[in-house]
């Protein structure tokens, strides 16, 4: 199934996140917090302003984000659990260039 978000939504697939913590206890599910970490899967078209020129959004499909714990909503598609937000709700963007350079 093809799925595109309207205006300014963002649709996002959580990133899962280490199952052991620095000591190497392994954390069940029950007890994890859900990651804070997505990589957007698709974006809408943009926000429309009242002159009805649309700006488009600064995230785009392949990025990694992070955004609020209780931001979006849960959706599953093609038994994917993905999020459907509003731009607003993403925090930032992770730039992973910027960690390749220091490693090399």
């Amino acid at each position: 199934m093809k799925f595109r978000p309207l205006h300014d939504r963002v649709l996002v697939k959580r990133v899962e996140q280490e199952q052991k913590s620095a000591g190497g206890i392994i954390i069940p599910d029950t007890v994890q917090e859900k990651p804070m970490e997505g990589k957007v899967i698709a974006v809408g078209s943009g926000i429309k302003a009242e002159d009805g020129k649309v700006t488009p959004l600064d995230v785009k499909a392949g990025d990694r984000v992070l955004f609020g714990k209780w931001s979006g909503t849960e959706i599953k598609i093609d038994g994917d659990d993905l999020l459907i937000m509003k731009e607003s709700d993403i925090l930032g963007i992770i730039d992973t260039t910027q960690s390749k350079k220091k490693a090399a």
